[in-house]
């Protein structure tokens, strides 16, 4: 998988939405990432160095100070729309994977030019494939024109929308994604 966007995510101030994307397919996931991370990952995209090292050039420092190689990042899961990875790091003799949070991990995956990979399991569940969004408009009252329709957004995007809305006390608009989120599980 590979970044093709990093945007401000609409639903809470200082979170950044990155798009990774299939690099032999066509789907794609969105994942909400810290603002830190965001810029981590954006100073490496544009090949742009810190007067100072950021954490994760620390962390390639350190690694790489002890003989030690990142050699893939594998996204591996995800719960309730919180999503897993596994730093794959080797001595060249062992292989030992190292939980990280997938911002983490995809900014050393940059950093160490190493492939990131994500199981078809959590692709299935939460990938959007561009090809298969069904374009859905409803233009009653209860869903505004500057909102999406629900069928357009991924599972971990409708949590994300679901949990605005209930801070926002907005609990027809809450119920609506409740009950569409319950239709995608199943």
């Amino acid at each position: 998988m590979e970044i093709v966007n990093i945007e401000p995510s609409g639903s809470s101030s200082g979170a950044y939405v990155m798009v990774l994307a299939e690099k032999e397919g066509p789907r794609k996931l969105s994942i909400v990432i810290g603002e830190t991370e965001a810029q981590s990952i954006a100073i490496e995209l544009e090949k742009m160095r810190a007067s100072r090292p950021l954490t994760h050039d620390l962390f390639k420092s350190a690694l790489t100070g002890f003989g030690l190689k990142l050699t893939e990042v594998v996204i591996q899961n995800v719960v309730e729309g919180i999503f897993y990875s596994n730093l794959v790091i080797t001595d060249g003799d062992r292989v030992n994977e190292v939980d990280a949070r997938p911002s983490d991990a995809v900014a050393l995956a940059y950093r160490f030019e190493c492939p990131i990979y994500c199981e078809e399991a959590v692709l299935a569940e939460v990938g959007i494939n561009p090809e298969d969004v069904e374009v859905e408009f409803d233009f009653d009252d209860d869903i505004s024109s500057e909102e999406e329709a629900p069928k357009q957004k991924s599972l971990s995007d409708l949590q994300a929308e679901l949990d605005e809305a209930l801070d926002r006390e907005d609990y027809e608009r809450a119920s609506q994604l409740r009950d569409e989120i319950e239709r995608r599980k199943g």
